[in-house]
């Protein structure tokens, strides 16, 4: 048996596969993160009424990953996978970051499970990237070496926040003061639509719906009733922040594509992307993501496409174990 898991800052899903290719699953779970002190106590569980024999384990989790170790960013666990795999009585464990992991599992998706933002030059070939906008915003490369795609991790969604204009300036002033240093991350996740709806009320950019305001300032994530009334159009700030939140997201992976020269596509994860997905197409995303002066041209030569497989990251967690089964 082949043990999975994604580890994300809300949630986390654990599986059991049958240490083959193809993959079968045997069984899966999905759960709060918060539910557990740490992951072993949570594998415990999930494993509990299992009489299985593991061979194998491997886990992508929100975090950067260092000598198989990994402090979660979004989660107050330490995951060490060395301790692990001592509890466990397994010789394979394999750590990877979570965007690394979604990358791997791009090779195992359906062509169903991916939606085309841009077409791109349909001999399009060379490297390409994730970036995924969810509890966090995470990024990863994927080197073509003229085979295949090899995926690194990095920590790209923790880069300086670069604006773009007088009203994204004020934003950059506005959160500075909330966190001192104002990445990427404070602005492309949950968090960050509420941070957008706070900036443009509390700096009468737009005007304070008090019944809103007080339902939001009560829900333990606001940005889930900000995205709802902004798809749907019940709230002109609230489609206001959702436009803008989308055209940043569009600079941000219009940024990674060039960092990483993704010739080959750039790839949107996250569980953010599906939700407003008909605004993507329909709003600045694309505009804001070739909009790079001189190199908007070789821009629009790049696929993107949107991962619609909330399990990406689980699929590419098994597969990495897979290919390195000996």
């Amino acid at each position: 048996m082949l043990l999975s898991g994604d580890i994300g800052g809300t949630n986390t899903r654990l599986a059991l596969y049958e240490y083959n290719k193809p993959l079968k699953l045997i069984k899966e779970e999905r759960f709060l993160s918060s539910n557990y002190t740490t992951l072993l106590n949570a594998i415990h569980a999930f494993l509990k009424n299992e009489n299985v024999k593991i061979e194998a384990a491997s886990f992508g989790v929100a975090g950067p990953v260092r000598d198989g170790k990994c402090k979660a960013t979004n989660l107050p666990w330490l995951i060490d996978i060395h301790e692990i795999a001592k509890d466990l009585n397994i010789s394979k464990a394999y750590l990877l970051n979570d965007l690394e992991a979604n990358a791997y599992g791009i090779e195992c998706l359906k062509e169903n499970e991916l939606f085309v933002l841009n077409e791109g030059d349909e001999n399009a070939k060379g490297n390409s990237c994730i970036v995924a906008a969810g509890t966090g915003l995470g990024e990863a490369g994927m080197y073509f070496n003229g085979k295949r795609h090899l995926p690194f991790a990095c920590e790209g969604g923790h880069t300086d926040f670069g604006p773009q204009n007088d009203l994204e300036i004020g934003l950059l002033k506005f959160l500075q003061k909330k966190y001192a240093h104002v990445s990427y991350e404070r602005i492309l996740t949950g968090a960050g639509i509420y941070n957008l709806y706070e900036f443009l009320v509390e700096s009468n950019i737009e005007p304070k719906d008090e019944k809103l305001d007080a339902e939001l300032k009560k829900h333990s994530e606001p940005q889930v009733i900000i995205t709802k009334k902004g798809v749907n159009k019940e709230n002109k700030t609230c489609e206001r922040v959702i436009d803008w939140f989308i055209s940043m997201y569009g600079a941000e992976a219009g940024n990674a594509a060039l960092k990483f020269f993704a010739l080959g596509g750039v790839y949107i994860g996250g569980g953010i992307a599906p939700k407003i997905l008909d605004r993507l197409q329909d709003s600045s995303f694309m505009k804001a993501f070739v909009d790079k002066g001189r190199f908007s041209k070789l821009m629009m030569s790049m696929p993107v496409k949107v991962i619609l497989n909330d399990r990406a990251a689980l699929l590419g967690a098994s597969n990495f174990a897979l290919l390195n089964k000996s």
